[in-house]
């Protein structure tokens, strides 16, 4: 289990380049676990944040591939604003959204070229979407 707030996974030693680094924001425990697991699995490198103002500090020392947040926060942060800040310093930066109360949002809400999936997501489809976002023009996983 995932006790602290920041985590690096290491990256399995099967792999031999460099794996792409996604962030996963979530303030549940076991969901955030759950996410990261999959995804260091399917061979990424997995940073984790429980709240906005983590993640912010790991995105201004860390290069980041993609951006996986909840929306809905602890210590009453959000992700839509995380993203757009994190999209101020990196504009190419993919950002998927997820939120269990909410079914959508609006373009208004989000970054441009975001995406959004709704809770209870399946962690093999948050593999196949961070897949689908990292590594279709990366010739290192084809």
């Amino acid at each position: 289990m995932i006790t602290a707030a920041y985590a690096a996974l290491a990256v399995p030693a099967f792999l031999d380049g460099v794996a792409e680094t996604v962030l996963v924001v979530e303030d549940e425990a076991i969901v955030c676990e759950l996410a990261a697991e999959a995804l260091l699995d399917e061979g990424y490198r997995v940073l984790t944040a429980a709240d906005a103002v983590e993640a912010e500090a790991i995105l201004a020392r860390e290069s980041v591939d993609l951006l996986f947040t909840d929306i809905d926060l602890a210590r009453n942060t959000d992700g839509l604003a995380l993203a757009r800040r994190a999209r101020s310093q990196c504009p190419d930066l993919p950002v998927v959204y997820t939120s269990g109360g909410r079914g959508s949002l609006s373009q208004a809400e989000t970054v441009a070229k975001s995406i959004f999936v709704p809770k209870p997501y399946r962690p093999s489809q948050l593999v196949e979407l961070t897949n689908g976002l990292l590594r279709r023009s990366n010739p290192h996983h084809a």
